[in-house]
């Protein structure tokens, strides 16, 4: 018996731009009165997914990652069998189950204990089952004291931990999952992945679609690179990543921040970013280098008013972990605007003493676990080089920060009789 788990033989997924509904409203038709109305031409379809193929084998981890628009979430439904495929097929073995959408099923009306049942049963789960599961599901999501309160009462944390709980609590052979661990506040996203790493050690094949480069590193032993629909590159995590930082964030070198994929109720926008390092001297230099000063200039605007907000930046290495977060936060300090102002804001990195290679910059307005404003996670890329002044042949230390550090070496003199260690 062979023991591939999926298998995608040249699928691929094909939509008509502006195609119409089958079943039209009276908006529908008023509608269509004042749309183009002539002979469509090739362009007017677009392949979100096309000519892809690949093999997952049993209790193997993959992840799927690419820029916005690339076709993973497409892919995942077309394996979910959500949407039929225009061209291949994909052959998939053992019972499925997906995290393609938290929250699916919900209703505002109905107790979260209704709505686990409820939500359970869409996606798949059999009554004993979610009576079994249900206490589990409940402390995960740590909602206990309202799991009898109507779905409507909770905040929008609080609804999504409940979702995630059900959904995690599947018991599939074979689990597609789509940017479910960016659900609740740190602590619960932390617990999330947790959960993901149990599931993964059970032996399960999982189909893992992320933009968090941490999680696929953590999660994942392969990785595909999906690039306008189709498959750019697969092979190990580490170097899947790498590549998709190393190729895909070349295009960032633009201050404009106008473009960049975001998250957040867009209350504020931030317009451009400019990095420039910094010798000891204050002088700006043409590159970073270890033991640099980093100065981060960074622009935004303001929409609609909101309350008085934290301002992040942080910065990532190629294989998506954070490794330095300065939040206005840890000083205790705010932005509060009004509509229409734009504001500009430094931040001054001193003595980075980050490895040589490619780092990013993400940028973050809001109020922690209550509300974001803007998020641009890969706002900027930069280089860093190595120099006269830091020790060379870096790489061959595994740390992420070259800290500095000095040391001390205190010999003993051997106990008299003591026998030589072999």
């Amino acid at each position: 018996m062979s023991d591939v788990a999926i298998r995608v033989e040249s699928i691929g997924k094909r939509y008509r731009v502006g195609e119409r509904q089958r079943y039209l409203a009276l908006r529908d038709i008023l509608a269509n009165a004042f749309r183009f109305n002539g002979k469509r031409t090739p362009q007017d379809h677009i392949w979100a997914v096309r000519d892809v193929s690949f093999e997952v084998r049993q209790g193997e981890v993959v992840g799927l990652i690419g820029r916005n628009g690339a076709g993973k979430s497409t892919l995942l439904k077309l394996l979910a069998r959500i949407t039929r495929p225009t061209a291949g097929r994909a052959t998939l073995h053992g019972r499925i189950g997906s995290l393609l959408e938290v929250g699916t099923g919900f209703h505002p009306e109905l107790t979260g204990r209704e709505n686990v049942f409820l939500s359970g049963a869409i996606l798949g789960m059999s009554k004993v089952e979610i009576e079994r599961k249900f206490d589990e599901i409940v402390a995960f999501a740590e909602v206990a004291r309202f799991i009898d309160t109507p779905l409507k009462h909770y905040s929008s944390g609080m609804q999504m931990r409940l979702a995630f709980a059900v959904a995690a609590h599947l018991e599939p052979e074979i689990l597609l999952v789509d940017e479910v661990l960016a659900v609740g506040d740190a602590a619960f996203q932390k617990k999330c992945l947790g959960k993901m790493s149990d599931v993964s050690r059970q032996g399960r094949t999982i189909l893992f679609v992320s933009h968090n480069m941490a999680a696929v590193n953590t999660l994942c032993s392969r990785c595909i690179i999906l690039d306008r629909g189709a498959v750019e590159f697969s092979g190990p995590a580490p170097d899947a990543t790498a590549r998709y930082f190393g190729k895909f964030l070349d295009s960032f070198d633009s201050t404009d921040l106008s473009g960049r994929p975001r998250k957040g109720n867009g209350k504020a926008r931030f317009t451009s970013i400019a990095v420039k390092p910094e010798n000891s001297s204050g002088q700006t230099v043409d590159v970073a280098f270890p033991g640099c000063n980093l100065v981060i200039n960074l622009e935004l605007k303001c929409e609609s008013n909101f309350a008085p907000a934290n301002l992040a930046v942080i910065v990532y290495d190629s294989n998506g972990y954070r490794v330095i977060d300065a939040n206005t936060a840890q000083k205790g300090e705010f932005v509060s605007l009004q509509a229409g102002q734009a504001a500009k804001a430094s931040f001054v990195l001193r003595e980075v003493l980050l490895k040589p290679g490619k780092y990013l910059v993400g940028l973050w307005i809001g109020r922690p676990f209550m509300e974001t404003i803007d998020d641009v996670e890969y706002a900027t890329a930069f280089d860093f080089i190595e120099s006269s002044e830091t020790a060379r042949h870096t790489e061959t230390f595994p740390g992420i920060y070259l800290c500095r550090f000095e040391q001390s070496v205190l010999v003993m003199e051997a106990e008299v009789g003591a026998a030589p260690r072999s």
